[in-house]
């Protein structure tokens, strides 16, 4: 029993320092970026109504993204700003919102697998063959899962 829990010990532990020691983000931290919808829309989209808020993130918004995760351990600020962007974890296009609960930094080898995703659910919505609240759930699987990326397109554009 004690050599199990032993072993349970030495893999979380492992886990933490591996993913302490990345330099960005994989996906949005649960904590800082738990996702928030549009609450104040510039517009109503799609045959749901689904409210739509323009892009609107500050400079110094980006900022503070960066630097919150940074505490976290990451290292985002010493990298190359050109390989990030701050990704809106819910989509504007799928109803997200520009709150900083929404918004995480995006490193270019994500968002290269997330964005086709995030398009694919806003055309399906357009269409009325997919809700807002399925295209969420397809959006934060993929981004917390980036290895079901490609079955969840392939999933979506079957819709």
């Amino acid at each position: 029993m004690v050599k199990g829990v032993a072993l349970l010990l030495v893999v979380l532990l492992g886990s933490a320092v591996s993913q302490a020691s990345q330099k960005f983000p994989t996906g949005p931290d649960e904590n800082l970026t738990p996702g928030a919808l549009c609450n104040h829309p510039d517009s109503f989209r799609y045959p749901e109504k689904i409210k739509y808020c323009e892009r609107d993130v500050s400079t110094d918004q980006k900022r503070a993204i960066f630097a919150k995760y940074d505490q976290l351990g990451y290292r985002t600020r010493s990298m190359n700003r050109q390989a990030f962007k701050i990704d809106h974890y819910i989509p504007l296009c799928a109803g997200g919102s520009n709150d900083a609960r929404n918004l995480w930094p995006q490193h270019e080898s994500v968002y290269k697998i997330t964005d086709a995703l995030e398009q694919l659910v806003c055309e399906k919505m357009a269409q009325g063959r997919l809700k807002q609240k399925d295209a969420i759930e397809y959006i934060r699987t993929a981004k917390n899962n980036l290895d079901s990326a490609h079955d969840i397109i392939e999933e979506v554009q079957s819709l």
